[in-house]
């Protein structure tokens, strides 16, 4: 079995039990916050995405790339200069957060606390996304499936203890109590890191005199990371938009903003966590991916990026076609597991497409990333944003649409991207759309 293949079981696995330990997050979260609760919750939770995605600077893909492609030599000397780097990017992002929330009423509307733990997660997240890189670009798959699977079982220890142990007199306050978690939980991973990187230095090469530069690791690091945090932060900042934009169209379309909160929370904190409970296996070959294919086109191996495809590709057929079937046949004990509700099972039965779409994009991302292609994927995804919103909005906002429209806005931005993905990757490494042989020229 080759490394990527090893690589991606291995994350896998672990990811798997991961994800059995998050659904029973969202089941504490689902029956602790109630409907409306969990409504809040998921309206806040991408804007501390948002801010993460900023503040780690897509440190874990450059990383991984720059490892990937060099020699072990020099990766002692460019951990030091990528360490320095993020400090000094970490002040000054931690600094305009903190204007931002003290000054604009961005989190207002929610417990004063917020901000401030909003502002520990930030030095939190860059420095583990620095760690998770180098192990990621060491292809050292085991150390990052481990940390996966703490940050879920933590998480999960967390609310236990928290919601057994103290009374929460509002919904509010139950909110923040779980955002505290998650930032709690985001601090253990970076221990384990910070434990797992200083028992590996004895590894890394202290002898050799370093070719590369400071500003050229520099330079290498942020041109991958530049267009990758533009592609994330985009992303963050429409799934931040994405439930301000649900709520105002379903409140056009006749429902008061509680009864539209609900349907939001049902639909994201119930609907979505199902449907996106098999995509660890995506994730995972994301994961494994961009060091195999960075690797693989560093050295114009043309054979190999073909394999790779081909791989990824069945491997999310072998998975998503089943889970789909899964979910739509089963979607009615699946979701009374959080609470009965018969607009969850409708919820979670019409999306499959937008869930099974979602399994081919998340590896197709992490090819054009390893291809240097970052730039197109993100044109890609500004396209299926705005025809998913501009559909969500005029379809859901009619009243005798409603939350038809936001399912049908939400399937075809997934259609698009993941058909956006495919026929650009195949043309970049020369390959055709169906049978993925070499094209004759």
């Amino acid at each position: 079995m080759n490394a990527f293949l090893k690589g991606t079981f291995v994350l896998a696995s672990a990811a798997f039990l991961g994800e059995l330990v998050e659904f029973l997050v969202n089941m504490i979260l689902a029956r602790e916050l109630g409907k409306e609760g969990m409504g809040i919750y998921m309206s806040v939770l991408p804007i501390i995405f948002l801010i993460a995605t900023v503040a780690s600077l897509e440190f874990p893909i450059s990383i991984a790339k720059f490892i990937a492609e060099h020699d072990r030599k020099e990766h002692r000397h460019m951990m030091k200069h990528a360490t320095r780097f993020a400090l000094f990017m970490t002040v000054i992002f931690f600094c305009l957060t903190a204007v931002v929330v003290f000054s604009f009423p961005v989190l207002s509307h929610y417990h004063p606390m917020l901000n401030r733990i909003v502002l520990i997660f930030i030095p939190i997240v860059a420095f583990s996304a620095i760690l998770r890189g180098y192990f990621t670009g060491k292809n050292r798959m085991t150390t990052i499936a481990v940390s996966n699977f703490i940050r879920k079982a933590v998480q999960l220890t967390l609310l236990f203890l928290l919601f057994r142990t103290f009374s929460f007199e509002s919904a509010e306050l139950s909110m923040l109590a779980a955002v505290g978690a998650l930032v709690g939980t985001e601090a253990v991973i970076l221990i384990y890191f910070f434990f797992s990187y200083f028992t590996s230095l004895n590894v890394i090469t202290k002898s050799h005199r370093p070719t590369l530069q400071p500003k050229e690791i520099r330079h290498k690091l942020l041109a991958v990371s530049l267009p990758t945090t533009g592609l994330r932060l985009f992303n963050a900042l429409a799934n931040a938009i994405q439930p301000f934009l649900i709520k105002k169209a379903l409140v056009l379309s006749g429902m008061s903003i509680s009864v539209a909160t609900q349907h939001f929370g049902i639909l994201m904190g119930v609907a979505a966590t199902i449907g996106f409970f098999p995509a660890f296996f995506a994730h995972s070959i994301l994961v494994a991916l961009i060091p195999a294919v960075s690797e693989a086109q560093i050295k114009q191996d043309s054979a190999k990026l073909q394999e790779l495809l081909q791989q990824c590709m069945k491997m999310t057929f072998t998975y998503g076609i089943p889970s789909v079937v899964v979910m739509y046949v089963f979607a009615h004990p699946l979701t009374n597991l959080f609470f009965h509700s018969t607009e969850a099972v409708y919820y979670l039965q019409n999306l499959w497409p937008f869930f099974l779409f979602h399994y081919f994009s998340i590896p197709l991302q992490a090819y054009l990333i390893g291809l240097g292609l970052v730039k197109d994927g993100l044109y890609h995804t500004i396209w299926a944003h705005i025809i998913s919103f501009g559909m969500i909005y005029l379809l859901g906002s009619q009243q005798e649409i409603g939350m038809h429209g936001i399912i049908m806005g939400l399937n075809a931005g997934a259609v698009l991207l993941m058909l956006l993905h495919y026929v650009t990757v195949c043309r970049a490494i020369g390959v055709t759309l169906i049978l993925w042989r070499t094209k004759k020229t």
